[in-house]
This record gives C-alpha cells, structure tokens and sequence, in this order.
C-alpha cells in the first residue's frame, strides 16, 4: 500500500500537485470527508499551511467545502475532476498559442535585427582548422594576428590550399604578424592572396601557440 501512494504522489506531481497539494488531496480521499484539523492531521502538515492548500485545491474545483468556521467539512470531489483540469489547461494554452500565432507577424514587423557580435573558442589541430574553415564564409574583410610559422606548421597540409580557396573567394584579409623568415615569405604574396600584412617586431609582439 506504501509502495503504491509513493506512486499515486509521483505520478500527481508530475501532472502538476506541489507536494502539498498531494498530501491534502489523497489525505482527503482516504478519509472522505473532514476538518481542516483532521485533513492536516492526517496529510502530516500544520493547520494554517492545510488551510492554504484546500483553498487551491478548492480553486482547482478537485475539493468542495460545505458549512461555516468552526465546523466547515471538505470533501473530495470525484478523481475524474483531474482529467477535466487538465483538459482546461490544454484548452487554455491553445487560446495563447493561437493568440501568439496572431501576434508574432507584427511583432517580426518591429524586430530591429541586429548581427550581434560571438565569440568562439577553438582548440588543438581540429579547432584551429574549423577557425579557418570558417573565415571562407565572412562576407566582409577579416582583421588577423597570427604567427604564421606556427600556424603553418601545426597544418602543414592544410594552409597552401586555404591560402588559393579564399583568395579564389575573394576574401580580403588585413593581417599582422611577428617578424619571421614565414611571414616575410608569406607577405610578399600579399598581392596574390588580397591580403595586406603588416609586420611588427618579433620580440616585443611575438607568440607561440602551445
């Protein structure tokens, strides 16, 4: 019997009962009829906090009161009232998804869409290809600070291609790098790769990646 109230009370919180609600309402069922106190009592909560919950029990039309304070009686109304709730809610939610459907042209109407700014992490050998992959897509100029030597050796395969893909894109780049055989060799096909570099002093701007 245990075992199965421990599943009537999961199965009602997950249609939407707080645990209270739980504890009055199958307190109440097992005992047909009763006082605020008995009702409390028997769900294992004081009496104000009982109080409270039969009123929302009440509001959801699951628990009717007859008489007046001090001798008011509750009973449950019959289970099959859960049904009916839940019916209720359906019908409601549908009113305001057909109301957004109604609203959402309007509202697209006066949307200010803006391209808002992302920044993404990348890492190891896969990262840094996707990095590049992805400036194939730009539909503008692209700012870079990279290290060329390590940047090249890390994908040896991989650069001497992407170099004549986004070129043949027609990609424009502008970037800078530190002072190095790699990227001295790598600006003098600026014009050949729409690129315009800029090289600055190794030691004070140089980097490695790891």
């Amino acid at each position: 019997m245990e075992n199965e109230n421990l599943d009537l009370k999961k199965s009602l919180e997950y249609i939407g009962f707080s645990e209270k609600e739980v504890l009055v309402y199958l307190a109440l069922l097992s005992i047909g009829k009763g006082t605020v106190t008995e009702i409390s009592r028997k769900a294992g909560i004081n009496r104000p906090t009982g109080y409270h919950v039969l009123a929302s029990l009440s509001v959801k039309e699951l628990v009717k009161a007859s008489g007046k304070e001090p001798k008011q009686e509750y009973v449950a109304e019959s289970p099959d009232q859960i049904e009916k709730l839940l019916q209720n809610k359906i019908e409601e939610n549908q009113k305001f998804i057909n109301e957004a459907r109604r609203i959402i042209p309007e509202l697209k109407s006066i949307h200010n869409v803006i391209e808002r700014p992302k920044v993404l992490f990348y890492e190891g050998k896969e990262g840094l290809q996707k990095v590049y992959e992805d400036t194939l897509t730009s539909k503008g100029e692209i700012l870079a600070y990279a290290s060329v030597e390590d940047v090249e050796s890390t994908l040896p395969n991989y650069f001497p291609e992407y170099y004549k893909r986004r070129a043949k894109k027609g990609i424009k780049i502008r970037a800078i790098f530190p002072e190095s055989p790699e990227s001295r060799n790598r600006a003098s096909l600026d014009e050949e790769e729409i690129r315009q570099s800029l090289l600055v002093p190794n030691k004070e701007f140089g980097f490695h990646q790891k």
